[in-house]
């Protein structure tokens, strides 16, 4: 792919902008943990709205949502509009508990409703979570795709592309905490829809009769109406590489299965992203930040599924299907299968003009650095406010805290940095992390869920409900379809599988807190009142009209 000097000036006038922000945001903050870890507590809703798509939006989804596009087609946009809907009710009744308790951390409402020793362990997981998973996740995938697009995808600038990633990253967030990452989140967010834009657009107009973008989406729904299917039945679908799609969205599941597993825990129990809304001025000021961002999730198919879409149909054969024969030779791999996961470079390489590349290269840089500096910050604070504090200095003063803070993020990033070119041994990384890190959720979301909304859990229900968690979804994983082949085993899928497993892990817990408790309430338990979930006309209001449109959505595309 061939980049003019253009293309490099406005890649560098973005590098040079978002750092230029993030020191200027910074020069008065970062001295007490207030100040690095939430922001002061000022955040405004557009900021936290901004700031948690581009901590959402990375890699995996320009790269690998585009690639589902490419495979699947638009079901797999259910990510993504399913999840405006749990960004809605995370707003109206889990925010107003988290706020209500002054949180820093997710942990933290752990030993407020449990006890100090599960908070600990739960702190140490989540930190091995982000360093050995998301971190060198993100710095593995987007350095692939940058090696794709910049490079001739051997691998000759992998390296390089993962450590100039990390020190964009650290750049603007090591010293100016979640400010500087929030508030350059802004410029992130409207930089990597816009280039996903153009994109879709630039795209839709070369499959287009007309050359209109109209007439584009009317060309790819003709040629491939199939692809337009949102819940799909057995056999529906079957991918370019022989896999039958419904293995991934097994119909209903979508609605009422496992992706509620998914998102539940995702959005509303997930550090790096719940930790803006605690950095909101108020807790209505959080609220309209969180309808903000489910709104941009209505939207996000747009920049990441149709581009994949369209790839699919501009190299579909003569029969209508996509072939080894049929595709662009830079789809097929060595052994002769076809790499859905170019279908985004492949787009931009092919199709977009001198002068559209640097815009669009900036988008997937602000997308790939936006996660690394959120999922930086919230490990800095995960280790500072649960692990070192109390355990190692109560009685830190407010800049030690700043300090640690600092330290911690470059030793996580240098960790990520050394590990993530190992993740090329694991093949599909992308399905594999989704797959194994649903093997813990389940019973990490059960744990949440009663804690906030049954008085009579306990401590070790909580205990044994993660416990015998892990072995019920290795039960579900290990059958037919999985590493035994015995009848004794459930076959599922993987989104059916979180689901039971997590049902099955709040049946345990309730049963063993009853015989602890003998049917009492917990002394810690949450105590609601009517007026705790009492939400702004704003916020009604917006919620009301995501959902109208999530209903069209899902009646047309049926």
């Amino acid at each position: 792919m061939q980049f003019a000097p253009i293309d490099y000036a406005i890649f560098v006038v973005y590098a040079v902008v978002i750092v230029g922000i993030a020191f200027w945001v910074s020069r008065k903050g970062g001295k007490t943990s207030e100040d690095y870890f939430l922001a002061s507590k000022s955040l405004p809703w557009w900021a936290i709205g901004a700031s948690l798509i581009a901590a959402n939006i990375s890699a995996e989804q320009f790269i690998g949502m585009s690639g589902s596009g490419f495979a699947i087609g638009l079901a797999i946009a259910s990510y993504e509009w399913m999840a405006a809907l749990t960004l809605l009710i995370v707003g109206k009744f889990f925010l107003p508990i988290f706020l209500e308790k002054g949180l820093y951390t997710i942990p933290e409402f752990i030993e407020k409703r449990y006890s100090e020793n599960l908070k600990t362990i739960l702190a140490i997981f989540w930190i091995a979570l982000y360093i050995f998973v998301n971190l060198t996740s993100v710095l593995y995938l987007g350095a692939t795709a940058l090696d794709t697009i910049m490079g001739d995808g051997s691998g000759s600038i992998f390296m390089p592309c993962i450590i100039g990633l990390s020190l964009f990253a650290v750049a603007y967030s090591l010293w100016g905490g979640l400010a500087a990452v929030a508030w350059t989140d802004v410029i992130q967010v409207v930089l990597l829809i816009a280039g996903g834009l153009v994109t879709s657009a630039i795209a839709l107009t070369y499959v287009s009769p007309d050359g209109s973008i109209w007439g584009g989406l009317a060309a790819i729904y003709e040629q491939a109406p199939k692809k337009f299917s949102m819940i799909l039945d057995r056999g529906e679908i079957i991918t370019p590489n022989g896999r039958d799609a419904w293995s991934d969205l097994p119909g209903l599941a979508v609605l009422i299965g496992g992706m509620w597993v998914a998102n539940l825990y995702y959005w509303g129990f997930n550090q790096y992203i719940i930790q803006r809304t605690l950095a909101a001025k108020s807790l209505r000021e959080s609220q309209k930040g969180i309808a903000f961002a489910a709104f941009l999730k209505l939207i996000i198919p747009l920049i990441v599924v149709i581009p994949g879409i369209v790839a699919y149909v501009l190299n579909t054969g003569d029969a209508g299907t996509v072939t080894a024969q049929s595709v662009d030779p830079s789809f097929v791999g060595e052994n002769g299968n076809i790499i859905n996961d170019n279908a985004f470079p492949w787009l931009i390489s092919s199709f977009i003009p001198v002068g559209l590349k640097g815009l669009v290269l900036a988008a997937l840089s602000a997308a790939i650095v936006s996660s690394l500096a959120s999922m930086l910050n919230s490990t800095a604070t995960i280790f500072t406010m649960d692990i070192y504090k109390p355990y190692f200095n109560p009685k830190a003063p407010e800049r030690r805290l700043v300090t640690v803070g600092r330290i911690s993020v470059a030793v996580a990033l240098i960790i990520a940095v050394i590990l993530a070119p190992q993740l090329k041994n694991l093949g599909q990384v992308f399905q594999y992390i989704q797959e194994y890190t649903g093997i813990v959720s389940p019973g990490i979301l059960a744990v949440f869920m009663l804690g906030l909304f049954w008085r009579k859990t306990t401590n070790r229900a909580s205990i044994w409900g993660v416990l015998l968690s892990i072995p019920i979804a290795l039960y579900f994983k290990v059958g037919p379809n999985g590493w035994v082949d015995s009848a004794f085993f459930i076959s599922l899928p993987f989104m059916w599988q979180m689901f039971w497993t997590c049902i099955l892990s709040i049946l345990i817990m309730m049963v063993v807190s009853y015989v602890e408790g003998k049917g009492k309430d917990h002394e810690k338990a949450i105590i609601i009142t009517p007026d705790l979930f009492k939400t702004s006309r704003a916020f009604n209001i917006s919620s009301t009209i995501i959902i109208i449109i999530l209903i069209f959505l899902y009646f047309v595309f049926w």
